[in-house]
C-alpha cells in the first residue's frame, strides 16, 4: 500500500524538510514529493503540523508488556515485548539479557530464531564475562571467566543471534575480543572495574562502545580516570547513557555530551516487574530495584529519554533524536533504520512540539494516531 504523510515538518536525521509530503510504499520509504501530487490510491495521513522523524532504536531493553525476557525466553513473550516497545515509538531494538545460565541463553537464542517481529534486531548479552566488583544487579554465581573454549561455545549456540555483548575489558584478552569481532558481535565495555590503561587497551583491541556510561563501572578520579575517562579520551569509541536523571544526573549527561558529541547515544535499560528467576525486579515510582533496593533498571522509554535530554540537559532536540535513532543505527551498521531516506524502512513517529507521541507508522502501517 502507498501512504502519503502530509501537513508536517520532516526530520530526516540530517535535515528538516518542509512544504513537501513523504511517500511510502508497503514497508519502505519512497521519498519526498510535491504536496499537490495526485494519488487517489494512496492512504493519506494528516500529521496536523507535527514533526515526523524516524522510529527510535534501543540497544538495551530487557522487557516490556508484562514480560521480562530472561524470565520468559520464549517467542510468545518476545512478541508481546516487541508490541509493547513499538507502541512507545521505539521501532527497532536489541533485547537484552543479563548474565545468565546456559539454559536461559539456549532458550533465548531459540526464541529469537523463531521470532519474526521486524522490530527485534538481535540480542544484547550483558555478561557473562564481566567484573565481579562491578556486577551491579547481575547474579554473582553466573559470572564467568572468558576462555576461547566457552566463548566459541556460546557463539556456536547463538548461531548469529548475538548482535552486541557487554564485557569487562580487564578480564578479556585480545584473543577473546577478536573471537567476538570475527563473529560480527559489537563489543561493549561495561560492568567493569577497569583502570584507564586497561579500558584504553580494550578500545585499542577493538571494543566498539560502552554500556550505560558511568553505571556499573570504575569512576573518574584525578589519579586514574577509569573507564569513563578512557572513552572520553578515545577518538572512536562510543557510549550509551541512561537519561532518566536517576542512573546519571542531567548535569553529568550534559558534560558527557559536550565531550563526546556524536559518540554518545541513548538507551533505555528498561526492565519489567518480575518475581521469578535470577532477576526479580520490583517496580518503584520512577525505577526498578531488586528486593534489597539495588537499582536494577529504568522505567524509561526512548522517547522520554529524548525529551529529558532536551528539557533537562539542554541538548538540541534534533541532536537528541539522533542519539536515539541515527547514532544507534550507525553502531549497528544498519543503513535502513534511524533515518528518513529512499529505501529506508517505513518506521516513523509523529511527535508534537513537546515531544509527545502523536502517531506511529511501523513496517509501513499506521499503528497509532491520536
Amino acid at each position: 500500500m502507498r501512504t502519503i504523510f502530509y501537513n508536517a515538518k520532516f526530520f530526516t536525521g540530517r535535515e528538516l524538510v518542509r512544504d513537501r509530503v513523504l511517500v511510502t510504499e508497503d514497508d519502505r520509504i519512497t521519498g519526498f514529493a510535491d504536496g499537490d501530487t495526485p494519488d487517489d490510491d494512496a492512504l493519506r495521513v494528516d500529521c496536523r503540523g507535527h514533526m515526523v522523524s524516524a522510529g527510535l532504536i534501543d540497544l538495551q531493553i530487557a522487557g516490556g508488556g508484562g514480560y521480562l525476557f530472561s524470565a520468559n525466553p520464549v517467542p510468545e513473550a518476545l512478541g508481546k515485548i516487541a508490541e509493547s516497545i513499538v507502541s512507545t515509538g521505539t521501532t527497532g531494538f536489541l533485547i537484552a539479557l543479563p548474565t545468565n545460565s546456559d539454559r536461559v541463553y539456549r532458550d533465548a537464542f531459540m526464541a529469537y530464531r523463531h521470532s519474526h517481529h521486524p522490530a527485534v534486531i538481535g540480542l544484547h548479552l550483558e555478561g557473562p564475562f564481566i567484573s565481579m566488583v562491578k556486577r551491579g544487579a547481575h547474579a554473582r554465581e553466573l559470572i564467568k571467566k572468558p576462555s576461547a573454549e566457552n566463548v566459541n561455545a556460546l557463539l556456536s549456540e547463538a548461531g548469529g543471534a548475538i548482535r552486541m555483548m557487554t564485557v569487562a575489558p580487564e578480564v578479556c584478552s585480545s584473543e577473546i575480543i577478536n573471537l567476538l569481532k570475527k563473529a560480527s558481535v559489537i563489543v561493549s565495555a561495561g560492568h567493569s572495574n577497569a583502570t584507564y590503561k586497561e579500558a584504553a587497551a580494550g578500545f585499542e583491541m577493538g571494543i566498539d562502545t560502552t554500556t550505560h556510561l558511568f553505571n556499573a563501572m570504575s569512576s573518574i578520579h584525578h589519579r586514574d580516570p577509569g573507564l569513563p575517562g578512557a572513552v572520553f579520551n578515545s577518538d572512536v569509541a562510543l557510549a550509551s547513557i541512561i537519561a532518566d536523571g536517576i542512573h546519571v544526573s542531567y548535569e553529568m549527561l550534559a558534560i558527557a555530551k559536550k565531550i563526546m558529541r556524536e559518540r554518545l547515544l541513548l538507551v533505555s535499560d528498561a526492565v519489567e516487574e518480575n518475581d521469578n528467576g535470577a532477576y526479580q525486579h520490583v517496580r518503584k515510582d520512577d525505577r526498578y530495584t531488586l528486593s534489597d533496593g539495588t537499582l536494577s533498571g529504568a522505567r524509561l522509554t526512548m522517547l522520554e529519554a529524548v525529551r529529558n535530554c532536551i528539557v533537562h540537559a539542554g541538548i538540541d532536540r534534533y541532536e537528541a533524536l539522533r542519539m536515539a535513532s541515527l547514532y544507534p543505527a550507525r553502531l549497528l551498521k544498519i543503513k535502513d533504520r534511524g533515518i528518513i531516506a529512499p529505501g529506508a524502512r517505513a518506521d516513523l513517529i509523529i511527535t508534537d512540539e513537546n515531544m509527545n507521541l502523536q502517531g506511529i507508522c511501523f513496517n509501513g502501517k499506521m499503528e497509532l494516531q491520536k
